[in-house]
């Protein structure tokens, strides 16, 4: 049975602090604990199978005391016995991970008529009961036949109360019985018959079970806690808490109560260092565009044959999946998703039909399953891969580094450019201008700043934090055959920040740090803008330059006042394959 509940939504842990009493009164009684208990939510009612034993599997990793159930463990509701005798058996089956007691409380798929009764106290034992851990006192009671507290039998309502007077000096007393009648009356401030003695004799909290979803509430001090399925028919309700299980910590400051979801609670060794190692691995060469689709000046693609190679590089386990496209409006891929299966250690190319007719950001995101180890997965996501180009002019006489930018051998700006995440950049404008000959690259970048006085820009030292102050920044790779990558950055001062950055499949991202460029700069600061010119020596890059050529590209704009940036290309990365191409014209 499903009910709607209260309560707003919540991540993967919920944390629903309850604490009551007070640090004096628990010293007086002497409860120095903490004591830490699981609460498993119903298996049952239209269960799915697999759940309940990953969720015991879960509670035995964070190894608590003991375990509670709130019922609904078999399916029942058969009057053929060897069927439930087999049920019982394949449930208690299921709690072979745990090394803690656990205390079962009966609900209507377990008992439902005297013969299931009978078969219940064969398998478990009494439908109702007390125990003591520590200073603590905690009660099951059996509502698995009765629709209300006042159907609960005499008999069972006399045991009840004969235990909580004999155990009224217990620290704190818990009680657990499996229908919520208390959601139906006290929670909407009708009288119930079994609230009422609870709160006359001081017990602290309540669980139950039942309604396969969470909500909780306080009344007359009592902790009222409807755990929601740990297998049975779930209803995330408004939370979007799934499976899970209520985790249960008592000590010196009260009592506090935590909803754990399925798939919360991981082993230590759920990913080895070798494993991400692999991993890294993975997202550098699993998925290799052959070569970039190339972006217009309009910042359109043309109707593009897109070739990828898929690389398996588990030595062990097979790729099985199906390969998908995330395709936002104005893009098109064809085919938008496709199966893909690879034996271990081996490749497959793909080929894809690509092309946009509107605005360049976001675009499409490609993703797959790898195989990293026995039983786990990498979702590797890669964007499509796109390169747009700017062109370095040969420059038949240098430019005068001065920092003006005012000989007509500066020429064609770039000046689109993009905000972080893809929308129109949201800085002041900005203009970079690139130039080459023999010896050396020039570039320069004329920013616009309308409140130049706010400008920050204080680091002098080379490889100072240039890049967090107000700055430009480029990386520049030579030889797009190498994974050879150099960082330089420089702000308002004339002030350079570079380094070297490797990439390889086997050891990802390698800064070098104590690399250190030779470069002529010079920076100027008028009322509304600042601007840089530089040249750089080609030396350094092991490289000459010559018509035609390409190098891989990516630059820009660091604006504090706004706490944001405007790249060329989106995102900024040290890897190259997220460049775009500077041609040497």
């Amino acid at each position: 049975m499903n009910k709607c509940g209260l309560f707003q939504k919540v991540s993967m842990v919920l944390f629903v602090t309850l604490i009551i009493g007070c640090v004096a009164q628990a010293e007086a009684q002497g409860n120095d604990c903490p004591i830490r208990f699981a609460v498993i939510g119903d298996r049952t009612g239209g269960h799915t199978p697999g759940i309940y034993g990953q969720i015991v599997k879960e509670i035995e990793r964070l190894k608590p005391d003991f375990v509670m159930t709130v019922g609904d463990m078999i399916e029942g509701y058969t009057e053929d016995t060897t069927v439930v005798n087999k049920e019982w058996k394949e449930y208690k089956s299921l709690l072979t991970p745990l090394t803690a007691p656990i205390y079962f409380t009966p609900g209507n798929h377990d008992i439902w008529d005297d013969a299931s009764l009978e078969l219940y106290e064969n398998h478990i034992g009494k439908p109702y009961y007390s125990f003591d851990i520590k200073n603590l006192h905690f009660i099951i009671l059996d509502n698995s036949c009765w629709e209300s507290s006042e159907e609960l039998s005499e008999k069972q309502i006399d045991w009840l109360i004969s235990d909580l007077e004999k155990h009224k000096k217990a620290a704190y007393t818990f009680v657990f019985y499996h229908k919520p009648f208390w959601y139906e009356t006290t929670a909407e401030d009708k009288n119930d018959t079994l609230h009422s003695l609870l709160r006359n004799f001081g017990v602290d909290a309540v669980f139950t079970g039942h309604y396969h979803i969470y909500f909780g509430g306080e009344y007359d001090e009592i902790i009222y806690t409807g755990v929601g399925s740990s297998g049975g028919g779930c209803d995330p309700g408004p939370t979007g808490l799934e499976y899970h299980f209520a985790w249960v910590t008592v000590d010196k400051k009260g009592i506090s109560i935590a909803l754990i979801k399925m798939g919360g609670v991981l082993p230590w060794d759920e990913v080895t260092a070798s494993d991400l190692k692999f991993i890294d691995k993975i997202y550098l060469v699993g998925i290799d565009f052959e070569k970039p689709v190339f972006v217009k000046e309009d910042l359109t693609v043309a109707d593009t044959k897109l070739v990828i190679e898929f690389n398996n590089l588990s030595p062990d386990f097979e790729l099985e999946d199906t390969l998908h496209w995330e395709i936002p409006e104005g893009w098109f891929v064809e085919p938008e998703s496709l199966f893909l299966k690879i034996k271990p250690g081996e490749s497959r190319t793909v080929e894809f039909k690509v092309k946009s007719e509107a605005k360049l950001y976001p675009v499409p995101v490609l993703s797959a399953h790898f195989p990293y180890a026995q039983g786990k997965n990498y979702e590797l996501e890669k964007d499509l891969r796109i390169a747009r180009e700017a062109y370095c002019y040969r420059a038949k006489t240098p430019p005068v580094i001065d920092g003006e930018i005012s000989e007509p051998v500066w020429k064609n700006p770039v000046s689109l450019l993009f905000s972080p995440d893809g929308n129109p950049m949201s800085i002041d404008p900005v203009n970079f201008y690139f130039l080459y000959d023999e010896k050396n690259i020039y570039i320069a970048a004329y920013c616009k700043d309308l409140k130049i006085d706010s400008i920050i820009a204080g680091v002098t030292d080379h490889d100072g934090a240039v890049y967090a102050e107000d700055c430009v920044g480029y990386f520049f790779q030579p030889d797009i055959g190498k994974g050879l990558v150099y960082q330089v950055y420089f702000n308002p001062l004339g002030a350079v920040f570079d380094q070297k950055i490797l990439v390889s499949p086997e050891a990802g991202f390698d800064a070098e740090r104590t690399w250190n460029g030779t470069y002529e700069v010079k920076s100027i600061k008028g009322s509304d803008f600042w601007s840089i010119e530089a040249r750089i020596p080609l030396s350094q890059f092991e490289i000459a330059i010559k018509p035609g050529q390409k190098w891989g590209l990516n630059f820009r704009r660091k604006q504090k006042r706004f706490n944001s940036s405007a790249d060329w290309q989106v995102p900024i990365t040290y890897d190259p394959e997220t460049y775009g191409f500077l041609i040497m014209k």
